[in-house]
């Protein structure tokens, strides 16, 4: 089959508008003043009763209502499913960041769980200052749990094999004196390696005064927040 460029296919166009073409001026020119004038307004009348049906008439203007009011409905539901969609996706987004906050916060005797009753076997309250047997420094109990409650990857490293009893045992969260020198500002230890310092011991902390209000002489006095926490410590 040859091949028909753009300029041969204007012509083939060209060559078949021709006849009707010719055929409408025929039709035009050979006919009378009066025969135009009848003819023209024949066209005028056609033309204004298609408009009218079109464009004026109430059912036609319903079926455009009813196409429109379709669409729209159509467009509605897709944005309520979209909307419906985006709500479950980010709900269920932050319920997922949500528990994994809750959970994080709850290792290290963060937790904000009220400790009550206080179990006998815990040794040691919030608010007493307390001594390393191994490394020494000294430091005051913010927070305990009845067993250890970590990250399990900090468990395996923390107790080897022959220690992992100690996971079993009462926890406490320590805020380190920085007049120690210690390179760690805070520490969770089993209750087996501290014991507590008698007498007046300063603990120097950033953070004293977000959990304590003062010292009484033998301990430091917990905030209102702590307390809630911890009623009988």
């Amino acid at each position: 089959m040859p091949h028909i460029n753009a300029a041969a296919a204007l012509q083939i166009c060209v060559l078949l508008s021709a006849l009707p073409a010719q055929y409408f001026i025929s039709r035009w020119y050979g006919t009378d003043s009066a025969q135009r004038i009848q003819i023209t307004e024949r066209l005028i009348i056609a033309s204004w009763s298609s408009f009218t049906k079109s464009c004026l008439s109430r059912d036609a203007w319903a079926d455009r209502l009813k196409l429109w009011l379709s669409k729209t409905r159509t467009c509605l539901n897709v944005g309520l499913l979209i909307l419906h969609f985006r709500n479950w996706y980010y709900g269920e987004k932050k319920t997922k960041i949500g528990d994994s906050e809750a959970e994080t916060h709850s290792y290290f005797a963060e937790s904000t769980h009220v400790r009550s009753p206080k179990p006998e076997y815990i040794q040691f309250s919030v608010g007493q200052v307390i001594g390393h047997k191994r490394f020494g420094y000294s430091g005051v109990i913010v927070g305990w749990d009845v067993k250890a409650k970590a990250p399990e990857e900090w468990l395996q490293h923390k107790y080897p094999p022959a220690k992992q009893g100690l996971k079993d045992t009462p926890h406490y969260r320590i805020l380190i004196n920085k007049a120690n020198g210690y390179g760690k500002s805070t520490a969770y230890v089993p209750e087996e390696e501290i014991t507590i310092i008698m007498g007046v011991e300063v603990v120097h902390h950033p953070d004293m005064k977000a959990y304590f209000s003062g010292y009484d002489g033998s301990k430091y006095i917990m905030q209102p927040w702590l307390k809630k926490i911890y009623p009988h410590d």
